[in-house]
């Protein structure tokens, strides 16, 4: 049976969308992987269904390109809260997902893009939520990558925006390898359902540069989650603000994590065109 689908993306983190509110969508994780291909498939970093919600507008399931489900994403929720809304009526849209409610609002859009705003809920900050596979505080983790009189990298923060995050504090962001460092920490022992890994430099209180390898798809233009978790680390070390633009690849994300301890993440989306599976 054909699909059509949206292609779609959040500063460059690009999705397939497909909308399965009437009809049931189960690929089978060959299936994303063989889509997920940039080679020989149309080519993205995440697959999303839009499904149906008894106490929602829509659930959104989401696979990476390496055929695994994952509980969320933010860039993701950013484009489906568009394709709920396109024309940006005065509506807050209630979408649910693996890691949990969320809240969007649409506040821009034209036929190809629009600008999206998202309240991912409060971090999740003990290390039973995160999860960690050991008790340890979340804000300075007994990790070390390289020599262990001289590591590269030391002392993350962890946090749960619904998915796994860990954050790495550098000097110069641009000098880190994160293929390498990305794929080692991803599956380290301490993080048993893996993690999202990002390296962040810190600008000033406003401003962060940060990159990222996220789970199960590697490196990525962007992380709406990942860009949450990273004001939320920095924040909670002193180093910013609550509000700073987290500036990556892809581009920058607004984010604030308000007085009733939610995080709200504002930042653009784009078609880029539509097929069919």
């Amino acid at each position: 049976m054909s699909r059509p689908f949206l292609k779609m993306n959040g500063l460059g983190n690009d999705f397939i969308v497909v909308d399965a509110r009437d009809t049931a969508f189960a690929p089978a994780p060959e299936q994303v992987r063989a889509w997920g291909d940039r080679a020989s498939g149309i080519g993205f970093d995440q697959l999303i269904a839009i499904e149906g919600s008894a106490s929602g507008d829509a659930f959104m399931r989401v696979w990476n390109s390496d055929g695994g489900t994952v509980e969320t994403c933010g860039n993701a929720l950013r484009c489906v809260g568009w394709y709920l809304n396109p024309k940006a009526a005065e509506k807050t849209l209630k979408i649910d997902t693996l890691g949990g409610a969320t809240k969007a609002i649409v506040i821009r859009a034209d036929e190809k893009t629009g600008t999206v705003a998202v309240d991912m809920g409060k971090p999740r900050l003990d290390w039973r939520e995160i999860p960690l596979s050991e008790e340890m505080d979340t804000l300075r983790l007994e990790l070390k990558v390289g020599p262990y009189d001289a590591p590269l990298y030391h002392t993350p923060c962890a946090v749960s925006m619904g998915n796994p995050h860990v954050v790495f504090f550098v000097d110069d962001v641009s000098k880190v390898d994160v293929a390498a460092t990305g794929s080692l920490i991803e599956n380290h022992p301490l993080f048993p359902e893996g993690v999202n890994v990002e390296f962040a430099q810190v600008i000033d209180r406003q401003t962060i540069r940060m990159r990222v390898w996220e789970r199960g798809a590697g490196i990525t233009q962007s992380c709406g989650t990942g860009a949450c978790a990273t004001l939320v680390a920095t924040a909670r070390r002193g180093l910013t603000d609550r509000t700073a633009t987290v500036i990556m690849d892809g581009g920058p994300l607004h984010i604030a994590w308000a007085e009733n301890d939610h995080v709200i993440m504002t930042g653009p989306v784009e078609v880029e065109f539509e097929g069919t599976l």
